[in-house]
């Protein structure tokens, strides 16, 4: 279901942009020019069709911010725009519940509340743990992350955060106080860096000491920022949205370059990772397979290029599908490769004799014409000399498929 945003603006040319940006998002704008309409329009339809509101913070009908109290006492997010840049607006603004303010100056600041729009959906999935022994402390900033819809956990001390982050894999940020009980947050902090990597947890650390090269201290011991209390809404929320939106970004510069780029399945460095990984483990039983489409170069000159294409992604839909439990990944060209660990030999067979008949059952459609293929699958369950010598014996079953007729399982 498309998300619904409101917004509450009387000025023309503001509707217009922020109409143009929340479409640009690919959400609903539901545009209303004063209290009065949007009270309207917002009781005819249900709250949780709403990701938020942008509210104007001066209305014709509404003129210090009521439309503002309208929407956070409707329980929906607020985003607050203004033509406003005095201090004392700003503070009544920031002593509301609001989400954050965007001042009218120019076209740079919309596109901050594309951001916004943005996080406020993604956010939903993130969760933040705050570390403080402080109550008041703790419920202060879960209640400013919870305006931006993140999951909130909290902990008195460093054992209880340690035990969040191994309980919750969703925990994508730690805000960490300096002055907690038997562990300080900067010894916290190097604890966790053992474990967690700054690719994978974001630390933010925080305190109200005044010593010098106190922040210095907590990025060398592993924090990826630093913020001081008293802080003002606007940083708090900044600095968080910036480790966030840091830790989507290495994920996903980490998806492209372990992805194929035609069928989006992982690719060949990123199957040897997990694998490596895997055999750390040592697990009971291990099998690979490495399947070859038969006759594929006749699909590129029979169908052309673009078709050989539509094939390959065709089955990498399979291959996903079929293998989701497992490790599978285009080991290159029309060759595709599945590692099995703690499966027996006899249900990977049979796994792998489903896969086959599926595919020699498919029918592809390719520009209104018909056309079907077979695999050849060459599988081993031995794996002594590891990864390499497994994909050696199994390349070895794989030449036998293709002389004995192909379209059939070649095992150990």
């Amino acid at each position: 279901m498309q998300r619904k945003v409101l917004i509450v603006e009387d000025s023309k040319t503001s509707m217009n942009l922020m109409r143009s940006l929340i479409t640009k998002a690919k959400l609903w704008p539901i545009c209303t020019t004063s209290l009065v309409e949007a009270k309207h329009i917002f009781s005819s339809s249900a709250p949780e069709e709403y990701l938020c509101a942008v509210v104007d913070f001066n209305l014709p009908d509404a003129p210090n911010g009521e439309a503002i109290d309208f929407a956070i006492e409707s329980f929906l997010p607020t985003i607050v725009i203004t033509g406003s840049l005095d201090e004392s607006t700003r503070t009544t603004i920031l002593n509301k519940s609001v989400v954050d303010y965007i001042p009218k100056e120019n076209a740079q600041v919309y596109e901050y509340l594309t951001r916004l729009l943005s996080r406020l959906d993604k956010n939903k999935k993130v969760g933040v743990l705050v570390v403080d022994d402080s109550r008041v402390s703790r419920q202060s900033m879960t209640a400013l992350l919870r305006r931006h819809n993140f999951i909130t956990f909290e902990a008195a001390n460093a054992e209880q955060g340690m035990e969040s982050l191994r309980s919750h894999s969703n925990i994508k940020l730690a805000i960490i106080d300096e002055n907690i009980p038997v562990m300080s947050g900067i010894q916290m902090i190097s604890e966790l860096r053992k474990t967690y990597s700054k690719e994978d947890l974001g630390i933010i650390g925080i305190s109200s000491d005044t010593t010098s090269g106190l922040s210095a201290r907590f990025i060398k011991s592993g924090a990826t920022d630093y913020l001081h209390k008293p802080y003002c809404h606007e940083e708090f929320f900044c600095r968080i949205m910036q480790n966030v939106e840091r830790l989507e970004n290495i994920a996903t510069i980490r998806r492209v370059s372990n992805s194929d780029y035609l069928t989006g399945l992982p690719n060949r460095r990123h199957f040897f990772t997990r694998v490596a990984a895997n055999l750390k483990v040592t697990p009971k039983s291990q099998s690979l397979a490495i399947i070859d489409i038969d006759h594929f170069k006749k699909v590129n000159d029979t169908y052309g290029h673009d078709c050989g294409d539509y094939t390959l992604k065709e089955l990498a839909k399979l291959v996903a599908e079929y293998f989701t439990d497992y490790t599978a990944a285009r080991f290159g060209g029309e060759e595709f490769c599945v590692y099995f660990s703690n499966t027996a030999a006899e249900k990977v067979l049979q796994i792998m004799e489903g896969f086959r008949k599926a595919i020699a059952n498919k029918v592809l459609i390719f520009e209104k014409q018909s056309l079907s293929c077979t695999v050849s699958i060459g599988l081993t369950h031995k794996s002594k000399g590891g990864i390499n010598a497994m994909i050696r014996l199994a390349d070895q079953h794989l030449y036998i498929a293709k002389n004995n007729g192909r379209n059939q399982v070649v095992d150990d």
